[in-house]
């Protein structure tokens, strides 16, 4: 264990294991057919969700509207989304997964999960439902969990 590290390794433990999870997640989508899927576009698919619109999108992203478009431009150009009129409001336009989209979703959140798993393995459930409890109630700021403005 690492039982003398400072709290100040608080933020480069956090960005190692994000990345090591991130990097992984994409090593095991690109054996799955997804290898044209970057993390940038995973986060942006999970801002999607359901479908949303642009503007929502922007704002899920923390982005101009001009950055959530030309996002939404690339996962289209993936064939991860698709843009159709609203029927509600034929002024706005939606964009929803398409159903390559709604498996690279469920894949990564198969895969993410595999992938605590194995942290449950090495470390136990116990601390690993602490860990995840605690990033949970800790200060996000006014950001939200797929805030990417800094890497668009």
């Amino acid at each position: 264990m690492h039982d003398d590290l400072p709290d100040n390794a608080v933020p480069f433990l956090l960005l190692a294991s994000f990345r090591g999870l991130i990097d992984e997640l994409h090593r095991r989508l690109a054996e799955r057919g997804f290898g044209d899927v970057r993390a940038i576009h995973g986060m942006a698919m999970q801002a999607v969700g359901s479908g949303c619109t642009a503007t929502e999108l922007a704002k899920r992203l923390g982005v101009s509207k001009q950055a959530a478009a030309k996002t939404a431009q690339a996962l289209g150009a993936l064939g991860l989304l698709r843009s159709e009129i609203n029927p509600r409001d034929r002024r706005e336009r939606r964009l929803n997964p398409t159903p390559r989209g709604n498996l690279m979703l469920a894949e990564s959140g198969r895969i993410l999960t595999e992938l605590v798993g194995t942290w449950r393995e090495t470390v136990g459930d116990d601390d690993v439902d602490i860990t995840i409890r605690t990033l949970a109630a800790t200060d996000h700021g006014r950001r939200s969990m797929t805030d990417v403005s800094d890497w668009l």
